[in-house]
């Protein structure tokens, strides 16, 4: 998981490329992949689970 280096008092932020052509979540940035950033983690982990349900890949 990509999560940026903060400062105190600032909120985390996870990070995915998404790449729907090749179907692949990535948790570093990729060629041709498609940045998300997400400040709350429940939505962070509702993505993922909604993308292993179509069957993407992950690196």
């Amino acid at each position: 998981m990509a999560l940026k280096k903060r400062t105190p008092g600032e909120r985390p932020v996870w990070r995915i490329w998404v790449d729907p052509e090749r179907r692949l979540v990535s948790f570093h940035e990729t060629p041709g992949g498609q940045l998300l950033e997400f400040y709350s983690y429940e939505l962070f982990q509702s993505c993922i689970d909604g993308y292993t349900v179509q069957g993407y890949r992950y690196q």
